[in-house]
């Protein structure tokens, strides 16, 4: 997920060394079955699921921002037969967090898969792994203030394939931005296609996004975001 995380509520952040959680135990939370990062991951996984199911037999590029240790996307993966057609990115930035990842993308033979140990919050970084047909944004928006949220949201066509699924978290924090996040993608060219609000009784929301716009290049040299911890 995580953030994630999956992602994370949340993942991993691109603040100052000083000011960073120790993201390694806090993944720790997703072991607990009750935990709300692992009602969310279940939720994402469900999302992600669906859309590899929807798309079968074609291809499916994937790329997952500040992707933490990865359980969404490859706890899926882990219990499927076709992800042969299943290529993209992994970006994280936390060097131990991400060499988890790269141990189960490994593991489990994920040869069209790629961790990538970089800034997810600069648009340089995406350079190598767009455009995908599923993005996932998990963890990212309960840690960066609304302006950068925003700005990441207005960004994500550029991300995207004509037709791409966008998985995006944010829980019901104070203030509850989800339904002005809802808006902001409409704006951006994204059809909404579901919204879970408080998973399995949680402050968890998961919202899918199909984009429904055309083609748009990266911008390079942007800054995206910036985690506040």
């Amino acid at each position: 997920m995580t953030h994630r995380h999956l992602g994370h509520d949340e993942a991993m952040t691109n603040s100052e060394p000083g000011q960073l959680r120790d993201y390694v135990a806090w993944h720790s939370a997703y072991d607990e079955p009750d935990s709300e990062l692992s009602r969310r991951l279940r939720r994402v996984q469900f999302h992600i699921g669906a859309v590899l199911d929807r798309t079968a037999p074609e291809p499916v590029r994937v790329l997952s921002s500040c992707a933490g240790e990865g359980r969404d996307l490859l706890g899926v993966l882990a219990a499927r037969d076709d992800t042969a057609r299943v290529s993209g990115a992994l970006l994280e930035l936390h060097p131990q967090v991400a060499a988890t990842a790269r141990a189960t993308v490994e593991r489990l033979d994920l040869t069209g898969l790629v961790v990538r140990e970089v800034d997810a919050s600069t648009s340089d970084a995406y350079a190598e792994d767009v455009p995908a047909d599923l993005v996932l944004l998990s963890g990212i928006m309960g840690n960066i203030s609304a302006d950068d949220i925003h700005r990441l949201v207005a960004t994500a066509p550029q991300f995207c394939a004509p037709g791409a699924t966008v998985i995006w978290t944010r829980g019901a924090m104070t203030p509850d931005l989800g339904p002005q996040i809802r808006q902001w993608f409409l704006e951006a060219g994204f059809e909404e296609l579901a919204c879970d609000e408080y998973v399995e009784g949680s402050s968890m929301r998961v919202g899918v996004v199909r984009y429904a716009g055309p083609p748009v290049p990266l911008e390079p040299g942007r800054r995206l975001f910036t985690f506040y911890r």
